[in-house]
């Protein structure tokens, strides 16, 4: 897991392996091959693996929400601009005249 990871992300998995809590949870022997795999190819042990896991979908739920407020922002954006257009385009017209 170091070699995929910046150095300030060392820096937060060893904080956060200093207050790790054990947990056991129960997997297919389909689902532990995977996990072995993503260790092996992470250069981790399996927790390593299941906590970059959850790291990744965390990140990825924070980017769709972002992505969303995002297009909310871009609709409400376009609306004020256009209404703030048809305004402009009054007070054009009106100083020509």
């Amino acid at each position: 897991m170091v070699d995929i990871m910046s150095t300030g992300m060392i820096a937060l998995n060893r904080e956060v392996l200093s207050m790790s809590s054990k947990i056991t949870i129960s997997l297919s022997s389909t689902l532990i091959t995977v996990l072995d795999q993503l260790a092996c190819q992470w250069a981790t042990t399996r927790s390593g693996a299941v906590a970059e896991l959850l790291r990744r979908i965390k990140q990825e739920e924070m980017e769709k929400e972002l992505a969303e407020g995002y297009t909310v922002l871009l609709e409400v954006n376009l609306k004020e601009a256009e209404a703030f257009l048809s305004a402009q385009s009054e007070v054009v017209l009106h100083e020509r005249s």
